[in-house]
């Protein structure tokens, strides 16, 4: 009996684990031409935020009984904001990363390409290689920029970009220490512990959701922007005076009102694609495994595919770049 209560928790743990891990084939769909996505998916969020927005102004429409500290109550902005991004009824229950990705293959079905396991590069890695990877289908890929990416890392970008902001507003973590443990976490339940792969892709993902949640009420400066450039910074949703309600209660009232337009293109680059941003595999078997495959799928791909982007990456993300960028990416040089 002992058994097999072991083994069930030993199988619930690898389940749960699995639902937070995706991967995509950014070979396999290396020469199609896919529509830009960019302006649908900054279309979705913008109406997401702004759904927010609403439903945090909300909880305060009582004007006459609220008091004036009581007004723009951050933990209710960051509470909806993550209810209507992520469609959930609850704020930090579930997967929310991996139940982002599965709306958007759904939402730009028309945009994206979808392949089976058994079709792609990692076919013939096996349960015990990659245990996530037999058990649910690879995530879709879209065009943004001209950039192959694929819809898991907009869930990282959220879901996984909150978590880094989360412990940096804790206080327990400053930004390098939230990159080391995201690196912890990809070397583990959402890489290496579940499909035998580490995505380098999924940490830039994750830093540039940092990055946005940030940004969110601009509380600290953008470690990627200079001085000139983080004074000119906007907020994405301030605290401002409501004219007309203030005017009818005869006091200030206050509420949350969108700043400046979500543009995911103020994040997204050539090393969210895993085929310019590397991947790591657990062991070497793995590694030749997916190695033949892409061989037999495009003879001419090497990792990076362009290597321009690494250098911009190297350029963009200068001290960071190392918490980010694949070892070939990193090493990349002018010609």
């Amino acid at each position: 009996m002992q058994k097999i209560l072991t083994l069930l928790i030993l199988i619930s743990t690898c389940v749960f684990q699995a639902a937070r891990a995706a991967e995509i084939d950014s070979v396999t769909p290396r020469n199609l031409k896919l529509d830009n996505s960019l302006t649908s998916i900054n279309t979705i969020f913008n109406q997401r935020m702004q759904e927010a927005i609403q439903n945090a102004n909300a909880q305060q429409d009582d004007f006459e009984d609220i008091d004036k500290d009581d007004f723009c109550d951050e933990k209710d902005l960051y509470r909806e904001l993550r209810k209507a991004i992520f469609q959930s009824f609850t704020a930090s229950w579930g997967f929310k990363g991996y139940d982002l990705d599965k709306q958007l293959r759904t939402l730009l079905a028309r945009q994206s390409y979808s392949l089976s396991l058994n079709d792609s590069i990692y076919r013939d890695i096996n349960y015990l290689e990659g245990f996530s990877l037999n058990i649910k289908e690879l995530s879709d890929v879209v065009n943004i920029n001209g950039h192959l990416i694929g819809l898991d890392k907009i869930g990282h970008f959220f879901a996984e970009g909150w978590q880094y902001f989360e412990l940096t507003q804790s206080g327990d973590h400053n930004i390098d220490q939230a990159l080391e443990w995201g690196k912890q976490q990809e070397a583990g339940n959402f890489g290496y512990t579940t499909t035998g792969i580490f995505s380098f892709s999924d940490l830039v993902a994750n830093f540039n959701g940092w990055r946005f949640w940030n940004k969110v009420l601009l509380k600290d400066n953008d470690p990627l922007k200079g001085v000139i450039a983080n004074f000119f910074n906007r907020p994405y949703i301030k605290c401002e005076i409501l004219i007309i309600p203030s005017i009818k209660t005869k006091k200030i009232i206050k509420a949350w009102e969108y700043n400046s337009r979500f543009d995911l293109s103020d994040y997204v680059d050539g090393t969210w694609d895993e085929g310019n941003n590397c991947n790591s595999y657990e062991d070497p078997v793995i590694e030749e495994k997916v190695t033949s495959r892409i061989k037999n799928v495009n003879p001419d791909f090497s990792c990076p595919f362009r290597a321009e982007y690494c250098l911009e990456s190297q350029n963009k993300y200068g001290y960071y770049a190392k918490y980010l960028l694949h070892p070939y990416c990193l090493i990349v040089t002018k010609e």
